[in-house]
């Protein structure tokens, strides 16, 4: 329910205020899915997410926090060529650097995962070892290649360990991989098995004086809970948990985050979508 209508806006994301200059963060839809191995269509998550986010309240009793109390702009979609990876990445990247310049943090709306490599690209330079990654998915997506390309959203975590140079990586709810993967994982990132809370609950102290980038592949939730994405995995976790995650990193310096491969077409009465969008919500009031 919304009360003013100061915050509704269509086509961009409940509350997102007008004036690019005076936010301090930018939403960016990244509506790509061309590596989706399985199930396409997440390149319309963005648009689904921002419709859904209009059936939440402005108010979070979870934080006793107000959006209208958050200064944020929708940038929309950008435009990609449909089917070229490399162009859409390079585009995503220079989007990316054009956020952190003028000094504002990024919430990216996938799309597919590998969307997370042209952002994290661009927050590496800015970062550098400092940056503290934190990967929240049901897959390893530690592949050096799948189907022969080096570059998909099976590859995206694998492609990111590659460029970044030191920086702590930590994956969360990790419950479907190649072996080689999870071996890849024990010598080279922090992977934590089908569980988020409670070791992010025990990993808080380590990160907490770090800027923090998140990536949230919407299927890390069980798909009892979101089935509207392109590669479900049973045994995730459950919509409790997940808002949980956003609430233990309250007040923490996050910079930047994505949530991607919702995939509206394949989602059971717009479920996964209101839930991501209560997910970019809860993010936005508690550390945005």
């Amino acid at each position: 329910m919304i009360e003013g209508k100061s915050l509704v806006n269509p086509g961009k994301f409940l509350g997102a205020i007008g004036e690019y200059e005076k936010a301090n963060v930018v939403i960016v839809g990244l509506p790509m899915d061309y590596t989706v191995s399985f199930k396409a269509g997440s390149r319309f998550g963005p648009a689904s997410i921002r419709q859904a986010s209009y059936g939440l309240e402005c108010y979070s009793v979870y934080l006793d926090r107000r959006l209208e109390d958050k200064k944020y702009y929708d940038l929309g979609d950008l435009v990609l060529p449909y089917g070229n990876v490399e162009k859409s990445l390079d585009l995503i990247s220079k989007t990316t650097e054009n956020i952190l310049k003028s000094e504002k943090k990024g919430i990216f709306l996938g799309g597919e995962h590998l969307v997370t490599y042209g952002i994290l690209k661009e927050y590496l330079k800015k970062y550098g070892d400092n940056l503290v990654i934190l990967h929240f998915d049901a897959h390893t997506d530690l592949r050096e290649e799948f189907f022969g390309e080096p570059y998909s959203h099976a590859t995206v975590m694998k492609r990111v360990w590659d460029i970044a140079n030191g920086a702590k990586m930590y994956s969360f709810g990790i419950r479907s991989g190649e072996k080689e993967e999870f071996e890849f994982a024990k010598k080279n990132i922090h992977m934590f098995l089908y569980d988020v809370v409670e070791p992010l609950k025990k990993l808080i102290n380590d990160i907490k004086d770090y800027p923090i980038y998140i990536s949230l592949d919407i299927d890390v939730i069980d798909p009892a809970f979101a089935p509207g994405t392109g590669t479900p995995e049973p045994g995730g976790i459950t919509t409790k948990e997940a808002l949980e995650v956003i609430h233990i990193l309250k007040d923490l310096n996050v910079v930047g985050m994505d949530l991607v491969e919702v995939s509206p077409s394949h989602d059971i009465a717009g479920i996964t979508s209101i839930l991501a969008a209560k997910i970019i919500r809860e993010s936005i009031l508690s550390f945005f």
